[in-house]
């Protein structure tokens, strides 16, 4: 009778193993017919308007920022007996002008005059 059973499970395991690699064979060739053809995608990045544009670099930039309001979390320690009870608030909170860097990705910059 395990004989049996052991056969059974055999042929059921092989089966599902076929059927597993079949479907993942069928799944990649599917994957490939669809995907986008790279030749479209290397005219658009090729078009140079006559020699005016260029490829600038993503890099970090300096930019003013005007003063403004915000809320910031405030911490409130009390000492009371024998612990300290801690307390966060929020509190609106003038923020002066300040310099900030920001990053800038890369682009395609053309002068046309």
């Amino acid at each position: 009778m395990t004989a049996f059973l052991r056969a059974r499970r055999l042929v059921a395991g092989a089966a599902a193993t076929g059927l597993l690699a079949g479907g993942a064979v069928l799944g990649m060739s599917g994957a490939a017919t669809a995907a986008p053809a790279p030749a479209s995608a290397s005219t658009v990045v090729t078009t140079d308007h006559d020699g005016k544009c260029h490829w600038v670099k993503g890099h970090w930039e300096k930019k003013w920022v005007k003063g403004h309001w915000e809320k910031k979390r405030v911490h409130h320690k009390t000492w009371h007996h024998g612990h300290w009870e801690n307390h966060y608030t929020y509190k609106w909170v003038y923020v002066p002008g300040h310099w900030d860097h920001q990053w800038v990705k890369g682009h395609w910059e053309c002068h046309h005059r």
